[in-house]
């Protein structure tokens, strides 16, 4: 459970960056996001979780 919640937490950081740094630019990303087909966003969507889940994989080495 402990290695959970420092997932979750090093998760929650990394995920708060840009809006603690680049509040603005993430405003103006969130008002383009509606634009951008859905089939485009699963693909970005695919490649970030594959590309973490081989993050976690070599992680476990």
């Amino acid at each position: 459970m402990n290695l959970f919640l420092s997932a979750v937490g090093l998760m929650m950081i990394f995920e708060g960056i840009p809006y603690f740094c680049f509040p603005e630019q993430v405003k103006s990303l969130a008002r383009k996001v509606p634009e951008i087909p859905a089939r485009t966003l699963r693909g970005i969507g695919f490649f970030l979780m594959m590309t973490g889940l081989v993050v976690v994989y070599l992680g476990g080495d």
